[in-house]
């Protein structure tokens, strides 16, 4: 399922994902959802996330859909407008950083963001089987799951455990532009780049895209800043 390299179709058509899609800033107040209005388009859901974010940011979060109508609802059945495969660090949980509540977020997590088979079959999930518009592959700011890679190529040490298998699959993009704390930044965001453009070479995955129903996109958190960018 999941290919090493990208193919040529697969890639062209991965290269213009999201095209014209901004996360950009939004008013920090904006209104919450109301259940009605979930977002069924990639345009749609990545304003929604900005919308969040900009709560988020601001510390004006509105935390919608937790109430009991919420709870009562979310019994029969799950209607998520995104799913982001993001970093299992505790300082970026996807609903705390977009401000969403119960039923609308689909959150995949794993260290740096990896892909493996079980990772791969839980955004397929989302997305063939709950019909999320928007894929988005989120990095952060000072992830210790690349920097874990780096000091290892640097060092030549195998890191512990199954730590390994996750510095493996960061290696081949390390950036070796850049020295010290300089590259792992870089390497962090040619990490999110090159997961995205794994997902995009997903043939499911890349059909949905090109029949506009689906956006995959890459994505930064900053730690300092608390905002959430996009990765061209």
């Amino acid at each position: 399922m999941l290919r090493a390299a990208l193919g040529g179709t697969a890639a062209a058509v991965g290269a213009g994902l999201g095209a014209g899609l901004g996360l950009a800033p939004a008013p920090a107040v904006a209104a919450p959802r109301t259940g009605g209005a979930r977002p069924t388009t990639p345009a749609a859901a990545l304003r929604e996330l900005a919308r969040g974010n900009g709560r988020w940011r601001a510390e004006h979060q509105a935390h919608p859909h937790e109430g009991a109508t919420a709870r009562v609802a979310a019994v029969s059945g799950q209607h998520p407008f995104a799913l982001i495969l993001g970093c299992i660090d505790s300082r970026v949980p996807p609903e705390l950083v977009f401000d969403q509540g119960l039923g609308d977020l689909m959150t995949v997590r794993s260290a740096g963001e990896v892909l493996d088979e079980a990772v791969l079959g839980s955004i397929a999930y989302g997305v063939l089987e709950l019909g999320i518009p928007l894929v988005m592959v989120l990095g952060h700011q000072s992830c210790g799951a690349v920097a874990a890679a780096v000091r290892a190529e640097e060092s030549g040490e195998r890191p512990p455990a199954h730590i390994d298998y996750i510095a493996d699959r960061i290696r081949p993009v390390i950036d070796h532009g850049h020295t010290g704390p300089a590259r792992i930044d870089a390497t962090i965001t040619a990490n999110v780049r090159h997961v995205r453009g794994l997902l995009a070479a997903e043939p499911d995955l890349a059909a949905r895209v090109a029949a506009g129903r689906l956006a995959i996109v890459g994505a930064r958190y900053e730690l300092g800043s608390q905002r959430v960018h996009r990765v061209a």
